[in-house]
């Protein structure tokens, strides 16, 4: 995503936990666009980022909450109570942290789209996944809640990307991931997708294909 925001002329401004994957995207894509090294866990750490980023940039136009961690293939006794924990706090306690720093500015401004990333298991199931799933039911409850507080001119919306042939996909269906397309060619469809949501859209459950899910 970041590079087709890029090659239609936004400014990207981003965080990870990798320190290798934000210099090598600070090292392809210089000012005006800023990748800093964030763990989205970290209350902390994400106001301290916000800060900074609302008083170089000022309040975002479109705000993507997509960071995630899914468990490894296993039934839910099986699963940790450490992995469980895991996955909640990127998955949901990630993007409360971030909205909590980043949409007051953008109330303040009266408009923007926040988006949280969420997933065909935030509608459905399937075995093994079961945390990764309450995470993604909760980004659908979380976002719907939180677009009926938000002030007109602005929206929230949960959106499904879609299937994508990326890591962690890999981690749960193996070679059969293959059959997906991979996240560059993903980005192709979603970005222009992305650029094109506005306010009438606040609560609504999309996927990258377009369709509602009511």
């Amino acid at each position: 995503m970041v590079t087709e925001f890029i090659r239609r002329g936004h400014t990207v401004l981003g965080c990870g936990r990798s320190r290798a994957s934000m210099t090598e995207l600070a090292r392809l894509h210089g000012a005006p666009h800023d990748f800093t090294v964030v763990d989205v866990t970290a209350n902390e750490a994400v106001e301290a980022w916000a800060k900074r980023i609302l008083q170089s940039h000022g309040a975002p136009d479109l705000l993507l909450n997509n960071a995630a961690l899914i468990n490894r293939n296993a039934p839910l006794w099986e699963v940790s109570a450490q992995e469980f924990s895991d996955v909640l706090d990127v998955n949901v306690k990630g993007v409360a942290n971030v909205i909590r720093h980043f949409v007051p500015a953008m109330i303040a401004r009266r408009s923007g789209v926040v988006v949280n990333f969420s997933s065909g298991w935030g509608r459905s199931t399937s075995a093994e996944v079961a945390p990764y799933c309450a995470t993604k039911w909760a980004m659908e409850g979380l976002t719907q809640a939180l677009a009926q507080e938000l002030p007109p001119g602005m929206a929230a919306v949960p959106l499904n990307p879609g299937v994508i042939n990326t890591d962690m996909l890999q981690s749960c269906l193996g070679s059969s991931a293959a059959a997906y397309p991979i996240a560059d060619e993903w980005a192709k469809l979603a970005v222009p997708y992305l650029l094109k949501l506005s306010p009438r859209d606040n609560g609504r459950p999309l996927t990258v294909s377009g369709v509602p899910e009511d």
